[in-house]
C-alpha cells in the first residue's frame, strides 16, 4: 500500500498551480507560490520522482474533433475471481473508446467512462465488444447531457 506523502505547505501550492496550469514556466510557478526559481525547480523534480506528479495532459475539446458522445458503462462480471478481474481490466486497455475505467464495489464490478464520435460507434461498441465478452453478465450504461463541473482530479485546500 502506498504511504500518504508527507507534503508542506509549499508543496501544496505548487501542486494547486500545476493542476490549475501545467505548462506556465518554472518562474512563473515560482513567482505564484512565491519562491525563487531554482528551489521551486527542484521541488516540482521531487515531488514528480516521488510519483505525486505522474505527468502533463492537454485538455482536449471533445467535439470540436468530433466526439460528440460521452457515456459510462456500469459493468458487472459473472464471476469475481481475482484472474477474471484481471482479465477484464486488461481487456479495457485495448478498447480505444474507453477512456477510464475503474474496479468499483456495489453492485457493479467496472465503471467505465467511454468516448466516442457519434451514438452508433458507441452502441456497436456496446453491443459487438462489451455485452460479448467473456465473463460479462451485466451492462448499464449512462449517455450524458452535458458538462457541468471540470476541476482537478484532487481537491487542494484554499490558500
Amino acid at each position: 500500500m502506498l504511504q500518504k506523502a508527507d507534503l508542506d505547505a509549499l508543496d501544496w501550492k505548487i501542486l494547486r498551480e500545476l493542476q490549475n496550469d501545467g505548462r506556465m514556466t518554472n518562474v512563473e510557478l515560482s513567482q505564484r507560490v512565491g519562491i525563487s526559481a531554482p528551489p521551486c525547480l527542484r521541488r516540482v523534480r521531487q515531488l514528480e520522482k516521488a510519483g505525486i506528479i505522474r505527468g502533463y495532459r492537454a485538455l482536449l475539446n471533445a467535439p470540436a474533433l468530433g466526439y460528440d458522445v460521452v457515456a459510462f458503462c456500469l459493468i458487472g462480471l459473472k464471476h469475481q475471481a481475482d484472474a477474471e478481474l484481471k482479465v477484464f481490466a486488461e481487456r479495457t486497455r485495448n478498447w480505444p473508446i474507453v477512456r477510464d475505467a475503474w474496479m468499483v464495489s456495489g453492485e457493479s464490478d467496472f465503471l467505465l467512462h467511454c468516448v466516442a464520435p457519434d451514438l452508433g460507434t458507441f452502441q456497436g461498441f456496446v453491443i459487438e465488444d462489451l455485452t460479448s465478452a467473456p465473463n460479462v453478465d451485466t451492462v448499464r450504461t449512462a449517455l450524458t447531457i452535458r458538462k457541468v463541473k471540470e476541476e482537478g482530479l484532487v481537491r487542494i485546500g484554499q490558500s
